[in-house]
């Protein structure tokens, strides 16, 4: 048993049963398709999935990564109510228990919301609405901060817009999670942090889309890996061409979950190293 603390403007704590990574910090995005998940393990043994695809094959995803007993996950964050990000999660609040799960607060009536809203109430979970300025404690010394949104966005027609974008940080080493926020939002967190987005891994930003990755941010992450995360042959031609030629430009290393299937960096807190 250990103590999970997640801080929140105040604290919260719970006690959960772990299984610590000996690496350090393990960052799995999973290839689910077109859509986002990703999965983090700490030392000390937290679990937390960043959003859960658009159908069941994040399942298959979370079995690689966890030891076949276990069936809790200490945090899930939704980042935004489409489909490829959420979908997924339904069936994952059916088959693990949650300690956690934060939100955007972004309305979308779909059948797809309705039933990770009734998944989210059977749960006897904290829930939360991210916020800027919150940070949450995966273990002793790695956290991720939420970076946007900064205020209400339950209205917003554009769900996109209101995607929660997390830094995740331990040590010298930093993952910058983007969902699928638009270039509106990326140029306002340039606006707001500048050079304190540097990051060295960058999940990029809705699939690789135009609308997303303005070169300003992409810049100021200067990651020394981008993630690709979406299917092959899907029907929003991601990555678009001039989103992959950016980061040739930039001389950034991407990797593609279509390409390479999961993709696993390890991390000491001084590095981030490709598992193969």
């Amino acid at each position: 048993m250990r103590a999970v603390f997640i801080l929140v403007l105040i604290a919260l704590c719970a006690i959960v049963f772990a299984v610590p990574t000996p690496n350090g910090l393990t960052v799995s995005f999973f290839d689910v398709g077109q859509g986002d998940a990703i999965f983090i393990q700490t030392k000390d043994g937290v679990e937390l999935l960043i959003d859960g695809g658009p159908d069941s094959s994040v399942l298959r995803g979370l079995g690689n990564r966890m030891p076949f007993w276990d069936r809790s996950i200490d945090a899930v964050v939704a980042t935004h109510p489409d489909k490829d990000h959420i979908g997924g999660l339904v069936d994952v609040l059916k088959r693990y228990d949650i300690g956690t799960i934060v939100e955007s607060g972004v309305s979308h009536n779909t059948s797809f919301t309705r039933s990770f809203e009734l998944g989210a109430q059977s749960e006897n979970a904290a829930r939360i609405l991210a916020r800027r300025g919150m940070r949450f404690m995966l273990g002793e010394d790695v956290y991720a901060d939420v970076l946007y949104p900064t205020t209400d966005v339950s209205s917003l027609k554009d769900t996109n817009a209101g995607s929660i974008i997390l830094r995740v940080v331990y040590g010298e080493v930093e993952f910058m999670l983007t969902g699928d926020a638009p270039l509106s939002v990326e140029k306002s967190l340039l606006a707001s942090y500048g050079e304190k987005l540097q990051s060295d891994v960058l999940k990029v930003g809705h699939h690789g889309s135009k609308t997303s990755n303005v070169e300003s941010f992409v810049t100021a992450v200067n990651p020394q890996y981008a993630i690709f995360s979406r299917g092959c042959g899907n029907s929003y031609g991601h990555p678009h061409e001039t989103v992959v030629a950016l980061f040739e430009k930039l001389k950034i290393p991407t990797l593609d979950t279509c390409r390479e299937g999961m993709i696993t960096f390890v991390s000491d807190g001084e590095t981030a190293s490709l598992r193969h």
